[in-house]
């Protein structure tokens, strides 16, 4: 079979490709052609565009950067319409991926979406055009099936991947990776601050004024594959800070509390039962237009899916050194880490067990086989 593949960012990288290795095991002779990153690279298959070619982050970076997106879009069907493939599997990345969509739909391609669009945030209307344009929903959210089947759309609810991509990574011997990446023996205050430039930007000065204030803990900032360490050198003004790229699952591992980007990344920090406080901080003109059209009440994974205050958030003007401080000092006490493993445990269980990408997979495979 020709599976077409578009992921978008570092989640829908490794996403797509726990994804394509389940697929290999389900299809003897797949041809895979996809856009995405590393991950899905070293599965196998064709690469056509790396994800890095294509991070806008917010409302207004989209804006100022449309031209480009059309290019893009426009690459994308032809490059479709030649493959002609079995079927398109859309990852996350709603703003192209459901444009896309549309298109596909219209020409006769068959549509499938892994990892649902998250229309419950905001524009619910789009619930309609994904009715009309995706043939099936394959959704990691527990909450997300109910949400669909009040618009009579039934989706799949296939379980979350991150509990696959974490319990099947080897453990690691922690005085090994100190060694190799020069951290001292004190406990590790991880910093997240997201993979694009823009996020990173908002997000790791204030993270980082923190480290005086912090003497008996190392800082490591946890490096996006996507950024190099020249990027993120320029915020690094004391000794006491390490920097390890592309290894944020080993990091979160050996981590006594983590400062994480609002995204993906609460949600891995707390799979690894690692006390977190949320960051979030947009460019402003984004973050006007955000709040005019989000109506949720949280903005990290965690508490959307516990459907209520696990982890803090501080978003925008809340996010300085002062509230900050006081947070962190908070999760690293006694009392509010034991509470926040108990939480940790019942989220768990409402993510399902193992088994996301091969439930998804096989439900593909047979849809297409038939």
């Amino acid at each position: 079979m020709k599976y077409y593949i578009i992921a978008g960012e570092a989640s829908g990288d490794l996403h797509g490709s726990n994804l394509m290795k389940a697929l290999l095991k389900q299809d003897n002779e797949p041809n895979i052609r996809f856009w995405g990153g590393d991950l899905m690279h070293t599965v196998g298959g064709e690469l056509v565009m790396h994800y890095k070619e294509r991070q806008f982050m917010g409302f207004a970076e989209v804006i100022f950067n449309l031209r480009k997106i059309a290019k893009h879009i426009k690459f994308c069907k032809n490059d479709i319409e030649t493959f002609n493939p079995d079927v398109i599997i859309f990852i996350d990345n709603s703003g192209f991926n459901l444009r896309i969509a549309k298109w596909a739909k219209v020409h006769g391609f068959r549509t499938h979406y892994y990892i649902s669009p998250q229309v419950w945030a905001s524009r619910a209307s789009r619930v309609e055009n994904i009715k009309r344009d995706i043939d099936a929903m394959y959704c990691i959210l527990p909450f997300e099936k109910e949400f669909y089947k009040t618009y009579n759309y039934d989706v799949h609810f296939v379980g979350h991947p991150l509990i696959d991509a974490i319990a099947d990574r080897p453990q690691i011997d922690e005085n090994e990776f100190r060694e190799t990446h020069q951290l001292s023996a004190k406990p590790i205050i991880a910093l997240l601050p997201g993979s694009r430039k823009q996020e990173i930007t908002k997000m790791l000065g204030v993270m980082l004024s923190l480290v005086d204030d912090f003497e008996d803990y190392q800082f490591v900032i946890a490096g996006a594959p996507s950024q190099d360490y020249e990027f993120y050198k320029r915020f690094i003004k004391q000794d006491n800070v390490g920097f390890i790229s592309n290894k944020t699952y080993d990091l979160l591992s050996i981590s006594n509390v983590a400062l994480v980007t609002s995204g993906t990344a609460t949600l891995e920090t707390a799979l690894y039962k690692v006390p977190q406080v949320v960051c979030y901080k947009a460019n402003a003109i984004s973050y006007q237009i955000a709040k005019r059209i989000i109506t949720l009440k949280f903005i990290s994974l965690v508490n959307l899916i516990m459907d209520r205050e696990v982890v803090t958030e501080l978003i925008q003007g809340d996010l300085n050194r002062k509230q900050l401080k006081k947070e962190l000092t908070a999760i690293l006490s006694s009392d509010k880490r034991e509470q926040l493993f108990l939480d940790y445990y019942d989220l768990e269980q409402k993510l399902g067990g193992k088994g996301a990408s091969e439930n998804t997979a096989r439900l593909i495979y047979e849809a297409i086989k038939d």
